[in-house]
């Protein structure tokens, strides 16, 4: 396994805890499952995704999956959209930010797992937060795999 690019216990005290608060969406396992997202998708490394593909920032997120999640989601959810728009910085463009915008990226992958009816595995549940991402973030026919998830989060995120 890599070592993540960014120190990940500063990643999670000082961005992805932080932002979570901010949205009112913190609890132990969307953290933990925003720290696991992300090592798994970019080892905290990765800005664009490997072999040119679509996806940006340390989650990978695609812009089609950002501009749903503003339209289909945050477009009727107000309050929501406020607290999200206000992390949001007036340049470069909004799907840039995903890349140069940690806490913005960050507030669009936890609505990306908020809008999931099903609700999140127990902080500590390693293994069944890594199904969750599989199945909301990734998607059955993505290339991530729940071992790897478990595996990046027990080695690195777990502190």
């Amino acid at each position: 396994m890599t070592a993540p690019g960014l120190d990940v216990r500063q990643f999670r005290a000082f961005v992805i805890r932080p932002t979570l608060h901010k949205l009112g969406l913190w609890s132990p396992a969307a953290e933990n499952l925003l720290v696991g997202t992300a090592l798994t998708e970019s080892a905290l490394r990765a800005l664009v995704q490997d072999g040119g593909g679509p996806a940006l920032g340390v989650y990978q997120i695609e812009p089609a999956t950002h501009r749903d999640v503003l339209a289909n989601f945050l477009e009727y959810r107000l309050g929501l959209a406020q607290k999200v728009r206000e992390l949001r910085a007036r340049a470069p463009d909004p799907d840039e930010q995903l890349v140069t915008n940690r806490a913005y990226a960050t507030a669009i992958c936890r609505v990306i797992y908020y809008r999931r009816p099903e609700p999140l595995p127990e902080a500590q549940d390693v293994e069944g937060l890594a199904e969750y991402w599989k199945q909301h973030f990734n998607t059955p026919r993505g290339a991530g795999t729940v071992t790897r998830f478990v595996a990046a989060y027990r080695e690195h995120g777990a502190r």
